[in-house]
């Protein structure tokens, strides 16, 4: 088969494959994305290594980077979405639980990891990049959780969609911002920028570009919505995606991603019709299309057969501290913020799930090669076991059970 008819073969056998896999873990009340991960881990040289070993694809190189370079497009897609459901006003009702759970539940994960990930003679800017990535969170999956228990509206609920977005933002600018002072992973005098040069094109970037942005795109698509041109608002935010991604990185010198949330951002003040007929369009191609293609490209790239033993103990502390660290920043951040324990730890049980921004974070990771191989293996692992664990850990936090535990636990501060 030619390189054209092997590509066409391998989408089709990767999003068969990654719905399949997505249905049977909804089945076992677990999230699509964790089977999705699951079976791009199958196909990849975890498990099957489809493309590496199989005849059916004589140039498996050339199929595979052209899976990962088009699967990148969903990332931006996937961040863009994630600005274009920022509701400002929600997050104003809690204002400051949220933010101090935002805050430290970011830097909290990377005081505590980056230290153990040095302690391993990985070098310092590894260690920080490591504990980055590890304070990312999956707003999804506990939000689906929370609203199978009609609890999304709840104090809780809403201090959690609202960390999250503290959460996104700080990570993009922290991660663009590193990416931008240290672009190939090796601190050297050569080749790290100017840290004044880089917070010149960043702030410059961010504040001209976001004022362009967030001034004239929602006005242009609600003006493109009255005309007759096809899927016309959709197409612009695909244009205003990709042209400030471009942007982020050419001019701003910072990670693409950051444009693509501009854009998510801004398309979001549009009129209210606009933003759900993009919302529509976007989750039939990102979710039908770029998304599964962007999880089987990580099982493409990580391998957890090289989690041996030399890096197992590794892995599982990293797995501990990724966990332990998420949930302390948060429930500190909330019971400043003025919640009870139960409330805090029911917040921070929902941001343990990595899930798709920490896939996001490491693929950003070994692509700039700050992570090498066997790192960004164990960054997958981290991600696979949180996203597995904290569906039953936001459950339980919310039944009688947990009010019990920590209704007990209150009564000799009462008396007190």
């Amino acid at each position: 088969m030619t390189e054209l008819l092997q590509l066409f073969l391998a989408v089709a056998i990767m999003i068969a494959f990654a719905k399949g896999m997505g249905y049977l873990s909804m089945q076992m009340n677990q999230p699509a994305v964790l089977g999705e991960l699951f079976a791009g881990l199958f196909l990849g040289p975890t498990i099957l290594d489809l493309f590496g070993d199989s005849s059916l694809f004589a140039n498996s190189a050339t199929v595979t980077h052209s899976i990962i370079e088009f699967a990148e497009i969903g990332v931006l897609l996937l961040i863009f979405g994630a600005g274009l459901e920022i509701d400002l006003e929600s997050m104003l009702e809690v204002g400051r639980p949220a933010v101090l759970a935002g805050v430290l539940g970011v830097f909290v994960p990377v005081v505590m990891i980056a230290p153990v990930a040095v302690m391993f003679d990985y070098a310092a800017e590894k260690g920080v990049f490591i504990g980055l990535v590890l304070a990312s969170m999956s707003t999804a999956i506990s939000a689906q959780v929370m609203l199978e228990l009609g609890v999304l509206k709840s104090r809780e609920g809403l201090t959690l969609l609202g960390a999250a977005l503290i959460d996104d933002i700080l990570l993009i600018l922290i991660v663009s911002l590193f990416l931008a002072i240290n672009p190939g992973g090796v601190v050297t005098i050569e080749d790290t920028r100017a840290i004044w040069e880089v917070v010149l094109r960043m702030g410059g970037f961010l504040i001209i570009g976001s004022l362009l942005c967030w001034h004239f795109l929602p006005k242009l698509a609600n003006r493109i919505q009255n005309t007759s041109i096809s899927e016309g608002v959709f197409a612009l935010a695909l244009v205003a995606t990709l042209f400030m991604s471009v942007a982020a990185e050419a001019i701003g010198g910072i990670a693409a991603i950051a444009g693509a949330f501009i854009a998510g951002v801004s398309m979001g003040r549009a009129r209210r019709s606009v933003v759900e007929k993009v919302e529509r369009s976007l989750h039939a191609v990102n979710y039908g299309l770029l998304v599964p293609l962007f999880f089987i490209s990580i099982g493409l790239k990580a391998n957890l057969r090289a989690i041996d033993g030399d890096i197992l103990p590794f892995a599982i502390i990293m797995l501990v501290l990724a966990i332990i660290s998420k949930v302390v920043g948060t429930w500190i951040g909330t019971r400043l913020g003025g919640f009870d324990n139960l409330s805090a730890i029911r917040v921070g049980f929902g941001m343990i799930s990595r899930g798709e921004v920490g896939l996001i974070l490491a693929t950003l990771g070994i692509n700039s090669g700050i992570l090498v191989p066997d790192i960004f293996a164990v960054l997958v692992m981290v991600v696979v076991v949180t996203t597995m664990i904290t569906p039953p850990l936001v459950r339980w936090s919310f039944t009688r059970k947990a009010e019990e535990i920590f209704a007990r636990r209150s009564e000799p501060e009462m008396q007190l």
